[in-house]
């Protein structure tokens, strides 16, 4: 990874709302935690990614909870992650010493488990000071349903302590006493060089709870580096762009769901598309659209039982709405997810309104339908793995959804609140989903009602290019009489359309490039979508250009925009939703899974056009 300029801590201290940017994310696969440069943790749901956020100080400055090892003098911060891992080793360079801060969650396998007594969720953090002397504030404010309740903290003994809320509890354990004033623990030390501070937050969603043990805590550190290195060496990618890859590839293993194999959007909700804007959504949820990506991503990368996992996700997660997909769906694939706003929260650098859930599971998106084919489709190609009934009765039911919808306006991919439309990009993949499930009954020797299927898929062409084609622009277009719409880049990317080389098809990227682009960095849109306000450029869009740059033979520009993407990571590597084109501020929730499966994806098409 690139090296990044040194910060001095008094620097970020003035800030009320640290950058998006200054955070790193460190998680256990069940929930994450949101550590940033100044060795605060702001963000941590309880027990699972959509869950109660615990801490909360990235959507509330005052009410949030925070967990805080940072030097009590000015310092110089630089941080790395230890390769090929998500242990966070953040060091705090003082005039007279040296501290490294290392974090992560206990990642054990099956068999460590059942030797080591892990609490179900666990943050450990781990304070070494390697030179001189460095005096440390310490303090642990947990703050439950958003900053709303003020937990019970007891003190059992001076290193142990109990903060407990409804019928939740959370252990503390500190190497070094600390003192609870007002609901917080909270202490000073000062470490000389080969001493040592351990924090331990250990929380249990029933009782019994598994005490913090701290002579374990070595074997945790180690056995977590080992389980991240082990999984990281699976990755089957040798391109020139490995670090990176590896780095999106273990943010997105962070950002899974090991119960049940789905993955999250995001860990976060409610940081803004645009500084104080409105556009703040909630991401702690598994979209459908994410599935063609991260199949084929998973699949290239040698990560077969996790592709594997996240189809039968998909598959069970359908069950409750088949024939009909939803957008998006929660970890266990519940439908349901009601949006409400929490008014009494300042927000994000106050971005109101913060909010919980997300009225897209009410939303009509008919490209949903193309993408889950898709991924099926290159699943059961590289898998092998045939597809029993009930996943064959599954994708009839799809088609027989496509064939009676696949006409009517939707809501179209982005998930504006203006209203449907007649979106081009919902007809091409409502036809990628009927050529992707014939060769599925091919494959698996099953009958779908082809004469219907021909009919539509004749009927879908003649749309789309009577309505969909601009003539004037020579290329297709959002919707009949639209503008140009970065989704439209996904034409050049289906092997199920037209072949890149089609006029049509170049002539669209080339608009997307002068209507949508800003060197490197691609916009969604321009057009009134029902929301006030501002929006970053879209960093999947800037990658899905990358691709269709290399599908259509231009590998030096590909490589250009690529390679200016991945400066435009955090020192850490990892992406939010958006990007500011002036400042380079990463906006929207953070890290993003549709960022990072867009960069793996990028790197795989470099790879296999380009190299």
């Amino acid at each position: 990874m690139e090296q990044r300029a040194l910060q001095r801590t008094e620097e970020l201290r003035t800030a009320r709302y640290l950058p998006i940017g200054a955070y790193g994310v460190i998680g256990d696969c069940r929930s994450v935690a949101l550590v940033s440069l100044l060795g605060s943790i702001d963000w941590w749901c309880l027990p699972r990614f959509d869950g109660d956020p615990v801490l909360a100080r990235l959507l509330d400055a005052d009410v949030g909870g925070s967990c805080v090892i940072t030097p009590s003098v000015s310092a110089t911060v630089s941080r790395c992650y230890r390769p090929g891992t998500a242990i966070l080793d953040t060091t705090f360079q003082t005039d007279d010493g040296c501290v490294v801060v290392s974090d992560f969650m206990p990642a054990l396998t099956e068999a460590e488990k059942r030797q080591l007594p892990v609490p179900p969720r666990a943050i450990i953090r781990r304070v070494r000071c390697t030179q001189g002397r460095v005096p440390l504030q310490v303090s642990v404010r947990l703050r439950p349903n958003f900053g709303r309740s003020t937990p019970e903290v007891r003190q059992v003994i001076p290193t142990l302590a109990t903060i407990g809320w409804a019928d939740q509890l959370c252990m503390a354990y500190c190497s070094h006493p600390l003192r609870v004033r007002g609901g917080v623990l909270t202490g000073e030390v000062t470490l000389q060089a080969g001493e040592q501070l351990d924090l331990v937050l250990a929380y249990s969603m029933e009782a019994p709870a598994e005490l913090p043990v701290p002579q374990l805590l070595d074997r945790f550190e180690h056995a977590t580096e080992r389980f991240w290195r082990a999984w990281a060496n699976r990755c089957a990618y040798t391109g020139p762009y490995h670090e990176a890859v590896v780095r999106s590839a273990i943010t997105l293993k962070l950002l899974t769901y090991a119960p049940s194999g789905a993955i999250v959007a995001a860990p976060t909700t409610s940081l803004p598309e645009w500084p104080g804007g409105v556009r703040n959504w909630d991401y702690r949820y598994c979209w459908l659209r994410d599935a063609a990506f991260t199949v084929r991503v998973l699949l290239e990368l040698g990560y077969h039982r996790e592709a594997e996992a996240f189809v039968d996700w998909l598959l069970y997660a359908t069950h409750l709405t088949h024939p009909e997909l939803q957008v998006v769906y929660t970890l266990y694939g519940e439908a349901h997810i009601p949006e409400r706003e929490l008014l009494d929260l300042e927000g994000y650098g106050g971005a109101r309104p913060v909010r919980v859930g997300n009225a897209a599971s009410d939303q009509l998106q008919l490209d949903v339908y193309g993408e889950v084919m898709l991924a099926l489709w290159q699943y059961r190609r590289v898998s092998g793995r045939p597809f029993d009934r009930d996943a064959q009765r599954f994708i009839r039911g799809l088609v027989q959804t496509v064939l009676r919808r696949w006409a009517e306006p939707d809501d179209g991919i982005w998930e504006p609140r203006s209203g449907r439309a007649h979106h081009t990009h919902s007809k091409a993949m409502c036809y990628a989903a009927l050529r992707c499930a014939r060769e599925l009954a091919a494959f698996d020797g099953f009958t779908l009602p082809l004469t219907a299927m021909e009919q539509a898929e004749r009927a879908m062409l003649d749309w789309i290019e009577q309505h969909g084609f601009d003539p004037k622009r020579g290329a297709f277009v959002s919707m009949p009489g639209g503008g140009m719409d970065a989704a439209l880049l996904w034409l050049a990317l289906l092997d199920h359309f037209l072949p890149p080389t089609d006029p049509r098809i170049v002539g669209t990227v080339d608009a997307v490039i002068r209507e949508l682009g800003q060197d490197e960095l691609v916009y969604r849109y321009r057009r009134d979508d029902g929301l006030p306000g501002r929006e970053g450029a879209f960093v999947i869009c800037s990658f899905w250009l990358v691709e269709a740059l290399a599908r259509l033979g231009r590998c030096d520009q590909a490589t250009t925009y690529f390679e200016r993407l991945l400066k435009r990571a955090n020192d850490l590597g990892l992406l939010a939703e958006e990007l500011h084109p002036e400042t380079g501020e990463q906006l929207g929730n953070f890290p993003q899974a549709f960022s990072h499966l867009g960069l793996i994806s990028a790197a795989l098409t470099l790879q296999e056009r380009c190299c």
